[in-house]
């Protein structure tokens, strides 16, 4: 009678999204003893894997084979082999593919840990001087090129959240970004974070308008982590409050007709 195969498991290993002193020893246990490395980009993440002297085999799992990729970790998985997901910077599954291999292993009855670590969200967060007890994070806004009506579907979303806002952007992006949000927004209270845990770190509270008049003057730099303050209650309030004074008698009628 044949043994039976022990199933293996799913690692989510955090890594660093700048400084390389930020990778916890579980992560670095982890990762030397996994069967696979499954990387988003092998190219960069043998960097990291080299400057820590891990010599575990490494295969490509980005966005653009995510699915039938991830059926092939599955089943691997499924024959015991453990395997650890790193993405290029931070936790695996935030704002990147590894939600569809999570998905497909819970599918298969495979085990998933996640490995706490850096993610640039929270880091930004924490550092922007803004409310951290609600937010919402809603990483990269679709671009206008793929799909301009879900951009500003979003952007309509956002301009009635009363939570901090969280957002992603590149530095060749962010100009129309900001001008798109202070167009639906209004002049909200911003941090701008930029090159997180790197040499150049820098965290800016300013607003809106003030945060568009200077990259106009000075072309932006590195990756950004936009966190905006959310909308005041009281302000939505009021606006409620502007509405229901504003309605005519026959949209009053109307409106307890359908209670």
């Amino acid at each position: 009678m044949s043994e039976e195969i022990k199933q293996g498991k799913l690692y989510l290993c955090a890594t660093p999204i700048g400084n390389l002193d930020d990778i916890t020893l579980r992560v670095l246990n982890t990762l030397r003893e996994a069967d696979l490395i499954a990387a988003e980009d092998t190219r960069h993440s043998i960097k990291l894997l080299n400057h820590f002297d891990i010599k575990t085999p490494m295969t490509s799992y980005h966005e653009y084979n995510k699915v039938e990729k991830a059926s092939y970790l599955v089943e691997q998985i499924k024959k015991g082999m453990n395997v650890a997901l790193i993405t290029d910077a931070g936790t695996p599954g935030i704002s990147d593919p590894g939600e569809e291999l999570v998905r497909q292993c819970y599918r298969a009855g495979i085990s998933v840990t996640s490995l706490p670590g850096p993610a640039a969200c929270i880091t930004a967060l924490t550092m922007s001087g803004l409310p951290t007890r609600r937010f919402c994070f809603e990483a990269f806004l679709p671009s206008e090129k793929t799909s301009r009506k879900e951009r500003q579907w979003i952007l309509e979303e956002l301009k009635k959240e009363t939570r901090t806002i969280v957002l992603y952007e590149a530095p060749h992006h962010l100009e129309k970004t900001l001008r798109d949000l202070l167009e639906v927004l209004g002049n909200r209270n911003i941090t701008l974070c930029r090159e997180l845990t790197k040499r150049y770190e820098e965290a800016w509270q300013t607003d809106l308008e003030g945060a568009i008049s200077h990259y106009r003057e000075e072309p932006p730099k590195g990756e950004f982590v936009i966190v905006i303050e959310g909308k005041a209650i009281d302000e939505i309030r009021r606006e409620e409050r502007l509405s229901w004074e504003e309605m005519t008698l026959e949209d009053h009628m109307d409106f307890y007709e359908r209670q």
